[in-house]
C-alpha cells in the first residue's frame, strides 16, 4: 500500500508482496488472461510470457484494467489482434476510454490491438467452453469465469442464485476475499468461505488480498481454504 508502513507492507515473506489481481489460463497450447492488471507490465516480465491469444474481462474498474495499453508489446512481436471477451458495459467503458487500442484513427499511424466480443452465455473459446458468471459487485454488475473444472471470482460481494448453479463440481474456486473486515463492494473474508461452503468447491483460494491479511496467517483458515501469492500455480 503506497505510504504505508504496517507489518505486511514491511513485511519479508516473498508471498506478501502483492501485485494487482489477475489470472493467466494455459490450455490447448493457448494464453488467456484474465484481466489487464496495473501491474501487468510487471507480471508479464515475472513469468516470462510470449503470447497472449485471448484476455477475458471480469469489469472496467482500473485496477482491473489499467494495465491494457501493455498488451501493445505482444502486438509488435506477433502482429495479431488479441480477441477480447467481456460484459456490454465493460466494453464500452474500454472502447470509451481507450479507444486508440480498439480503433484506427486517421492519420494515426496506430493499428487496433484488441477486438471486442460481448458475451452473455457460454462460449467457445480454443477448445474449452467457456462460462460467464454474472455477480454483484457492490450494486453493479461484475463477471466471474468458469473454466473447465476452475473458477475466478474476483470483486464480488454477492453470488446470485443463478450464477450458483453454473458453480457447482468446482475443483478450485477462486473467490474475492479482500480483508477479515467488511467491505461494501467485496467479500470478507469469513463471507468468502461461507460462499465457498455454498458452492462446496474442493479447494478455495483467496484472492485480491489487502495489506490487513498476513499469509502468514493461513492457519486461521478452515480446512480446504488457503491464501492466493502472487505467481501461485495450478495443474488441472
Amino acid at each position: 500500500m503506497v505510504g504505508c508502513s504496517c507489518p505486511v507492507c514491511r513485511s519479508d515473506d516473498p508471498r506478501d508482496k502483492r501485485t494487482r489481481a489477475s489470472l493467466m489460463l494455459n490450455y490447448n497450447g493457448r494464453t488467456v488472461l484474465i484481466d489487464t492488471s496495473t501491474d501487468l507490465r510487471t507480471q508479464m516480465l515475472r513469468e516470462q510470457v510470449r503470447h497472449i491469444d485471448a484476455v477475458l474481462f471480469t469489469h472496467s474498474h482500473a485496477d482491473h484494467v489499467n494495465g491494457i495499453d501493455d498488451l501493445r508489446g505482444f502486438y509488435f512481436l506477433h502482429k495479431e489482434i488479441i480477441p477480447c471477451f467481456g460484459s456490454k458495459g465493460t466494453l464500452e467503458t474500454l472502447q470509451s476510454g481507450f479507444s486508440y487500442i480498439f480503433n484506427e484513427h486517421a492519420g494515426s499511424g496506430y493499428t487496433p490491438l484488441l477486438a471486442p466480443h460481448e458475451v452473455r452465455t457460454p462460449f467457445e473459446l480454443f477448445g474449452q467452453t467457456v462460462i460467464p458468471v454474472p455477480l454483484l459487485h457492490g450494486k453493479m454488475l461484475s463477471f466471474g469465469y468458469r473454466v473447465g473444472n476452475v473458477a475466478y471470482l474476483t470483486d464480488c460481494s454477492s453470488i446470485p442464485p443463478e450464477s450458483q448453479e453454473l458453480l457447482q463440481n468446482l475443483d478450485v474456486l477462486i473467490i474475492d476475499g479482500l480483508r477479515w473486515t467488511e467491505h461494501p463492494f467485496h467479500f470478507n473474508i469469513s463471507g468468502a468461505i461461507v460462499a465457498a461452503r455454498q458452492l462446496k468447491a474442493s479447494r478455495t483460494v483467496l484472492t485480491h488480498l489487502t495489506h490487513e491479511v498476513a499469509y502468514s496467517e493461513g492457519n486461521r483458515l478452515p480446512q480446504g481454504v488457503e491464501y492466493a501469492f502472487d505467481g501461485m500455480e495450478f495443474d488441472l
